[in-house]
């Protein structure tokens, strides 16, 4: 039996313009037995506390879906590494103190894998976090949603509220970032194994290609969102993940495999490989009762297809 059900309910999905926040979107409106929020900065600026009160007292959501965040990759990171901190505690702090004023019945914080120590062990159970030093090049972010998460817990402890986290592991999907200077893995190697079928000529991959990476398609995390939602309540925040993960060698014949490129690959060893693997814990969330349906074959070709009808360069 659940523990608390959205049908019925007003939700509010901050942020829901971004990759994430559009699959949850996505999510809801399929259930169809849910009155769906939505609001862009231009209706409310998350980062305004006086804003964000005003907003939530005249909406009065019953649950909130908080997927806004302020992203980017590891130059970013690096170049605004203030804009990163403060940006997103201000978003969590206005949102979550504001949903406790206003007596929301459920939020889901959501935040990234990045929180965990650079060296934890592999797979990173939940109990890793605040085990070890962060990775150098993110931990403006991800002190941010290590914020984030100790926000719900302590609503939860003082208020008696059932605010939960989740901290999903690397995602991909309709609405990602296909721009080669700031997307991620795989955008990016959809993106220059595209190019490279319609232009000729090899790609390449940083580093051995031996590296481990999980990946997770964005619909996938829509559908454990919501089953935690209705499912989960209590302080510890859940890992959200496929339990599995690929070396990028076979990630990159994949994705050729998918696109239809039969040229080659040019592994650049010396460039640095990073980690040599990074892979979430799911049994709590497995536990519950919720597992993973899309293959990355079948999440690669649906990523695909969103890009070769909505990216501006695809063509």
């Amino acid at each position: 039996m659940s523990v608390y059900s959205l049908t019925g309910k007003k939700v509010w999905v901050a942020g829901h313009r971004g990759m994430v926040g559009s699959s949850l979107v996505r999510a809801l409106e399929q259930r169809g037995d849910v009155d769906i929020l939505k609001a862009g900065r231009d209706v409310v600026d998350l980062g305004d506390q006086a804003a964000v009160r005003a907003f939530m007292k005249r909406e009065r959501p019953d649950t909130i879906l908080l997927a806004a965040a302020k992203v980017g990759g590891i130059l970013a990171n690096a170049t605004y590494p203030a804009d990163f901190l403060y940006d997103n505690l201000m978003i969590e702090a206005n949102v979550i103190e504001a949903a406790h004023r206003e007596d929301v019945g459920k939020l889901v914080f959501l935040g990234s894998t990045c929180i965990y120590p650079k060296f934890a062990d592999q797979p990173i159970k939940e109990e890793s976090l605040l085990t070890g030093a962060l990775e150098p090049t993110n931990e403006w972010y991800a002190i941010a949603k290590i914020a984030g998460i100790k926000m719900c817990q302590a609503y939860r402890q003082q208020h008696g509220r059932d605010f939960i986290s989740a901290m999903p592991t690397n995602l991909y999907g309709p609405n990602d970032n296909f721009d080669l200077k700031s997307s991620h893995v795989l955008p990016a190697l959809i993106r220059k194994v595209h190019d490279a079928k319609l232009n000729g000529g090899k790609v390449t991959i940083w580093g051995t290609g031996t590296p481990r990476r999980e990946f997770m398609h964005v619909d996938d995390l829509a559908s454990a969102v919501l089953f935690i939602t209705e499912n989960y309540s209590d302080a510890p925040h859940l890992n959200i993940g496929v339990g599995d993960d690929v070396p990028i060698r076979e990630l990159a014949e994949t994705a050729a495999k998918v696109i239809g490129f039969t040229g080659e690959f040019d592994y650049d060893t010396s460039k640095p490989d990073g980690t040599p693997r990074k892979l979430t814990d799911n049994t709590r969330l497995r536990s519950l009762g919720w597992s993973p349906k899309i293959s990355l074959e079948e999440g690669i070709a649906d990523a695909y297809g969103w890009f070769l009808e909505n990216w501006r360069d695809a063509a």
